[in-house]
């Protein structure tokens, strides 16, 4: 049971941030008297869909896509299925030699599990590396596109050390190769931190998740452009223009266009909020605990304002994780979706880490409703957890 005399710092925001007010408050004005199905042409049927195009208009206004771009599913890893699965299969269908797919060792597993069933069904993935700071080389991806190809699937940023990948570039590089592949992107984490334009991009289709800007659980998007449709993977009464069946999540679609309008209002004072904490978070750690480091890019340009992965040599990351919760500390070692798995980060693996490195490694995350005096008790605490923990390590006496 939760202590509840016990205050929580929550450092955690990239696994899931906490409702908004604003939002909380426009989804609770709706919940009782709009209960109508959207697809019902009666007066409280309409009203639902009012209210779902007013989200949609939301959402397609952050990132300057068209409303009718914009398919609600019930969050990222949906969102996810939905392309690669929908759009693989759709690809193979029209041309059976488009078998092939890229995409990056470094993804989410919403990605990777859709990438191995496709395999089993005979597809070909290549699997691109990175480098030790978490980046793709264009390179590697320019030589491993073939005539066969015909999906590319490249996270914006990554979930676990915040890298954000040149997806623009890569973009560019796709389609001058061969102009009729199709570019998917996991915006899961990006969005929120990264000005994204889809029209500027030229991406073909984008995953999106509402609680990870303060918004409700429960509810994605895809963004699909004009002239690309994947198959559907859920099948039904045609809603979502027939690419996404199922009666709409009305309320998780209202929340997560308030949350949208809200991020856009607010992106500039957000991110430098952030950013100054993470920052101060950075500095503060490198340089009164020993062994430790910091995980990923250096670049303030090229990594998400609000992730920042450390390794604590001579510290098992879990032990660390439920020290700093005795003290009233959220934090995480990784993606929370793949926390049942027990096993071990596959971004660090991929950037090289060592067993130990990978072993020893915490993510921090920070969100718009921490403040300085937050991130500094943290730091207290995690300098007196780790003590504690090496003091009794069975990793390696030398940082005891």
């Amino acid at each position: 049971m939760l202590n509840e005399t016990k205050s929580l710092i929550y450092l955690d925001n990239a696994a899931s941030t906490p409702i908004h007010k604003e939002v909380l408050k426009e989804m609770l004005q709706n919940i009782e008297l709009d209960y109508g199905n959207p697809s019902s042409i009666h007066e409280l049927g309409r009203k639902s869909k009012t209210l779902i195009q007013i989200a949609r208009k939301r959402i397609s206004k952050l990132i300057n896509s068209d409303i009718d771009e914009i398919i609600f599913t019930s969050g990222g890893t949906e969102s996810d299925n939905l392309a690669v699965l929908g759009m693989a299969r759709k690809i193979r269908n029209i041309n059976p030699r488009m078998n092939h797919i890229i995409t990056s060792s470094i993804e989410h597993d919403a990605i990777l599990e859709c990438c191995k069933d496709l395999e089993n069904d005979n597809f070909e993935v290549t699997y691109l590396p990175v480098t030790n700071d978490g980046y793709i080389r264009p390179k590697d991806m320019i030589s491993s596109i073939k005539p066969s190809t015909g999906l590319i699937t490249i996270m914006f940023a990554n979930n676990e050390v915040g890298t954000i990948q040149p997806i623009e570039e890569l973009v560019k590089i796709a389609k001058n190769k061969n102009r009729t592949l199709i570019f998917h992107t996991d915006a899961v984490q990006a969005l929120g931190k990264i000005d994204i334009d889809v029209k500027r991009l030229n991406i073909d289709l984008m995953s999106l998740s509402s609680h990870k800007i303060n918004g409700p659980k429960g509810i994605g998007a895809l963004y699909v452009k004009k002239g690309i449709r994947p198959n559907s993977i859920i099948h039904g009464g045609g809603q979502e223009y027939s690419i996404r069946s199922g009666t709409e999540n009305v309320i998780g679609i209202i929340g997560f266009g308030k949350a949208c309008e809200i991020i856009s209002k607010s992106f500039v004072y957000n991110n430098k909020k952030i950013l100054e904490m993470k920052e101060y978070l950075i500095k503060k750690i490198l340089d009164e605990i020993p062994n430790c480091r910091l995980n990923g890019g250096v670049n303030v340009d090229k990594v998400l304002t609000n992730i920042a992965n450390f390794t604590f040599y001579g510290v098992n990351g879990e032990d660390l994780i439920i020290k700093l919760d005795d003290y009233g500390v959220a934090v995480s070692t990784g993606s929370a979706c793949s926390v049942n798995k027990q096993k071990q980060s596959h971004v660090l693996k991929a950037m090289g880490f060592t067993h130990e490195e990978i072993t020893g490694s915490l993510r921090l995350t920070v969100g718009v409703q921490n403040n300085m005096d937050e991130i500094e008790n943290t730091i207290e605490i995690l300098k007196k957890v780790i003590l504690e923990l090496r003091e009794i390590s069975p990793y390696n006496t030398k940082y005891h």
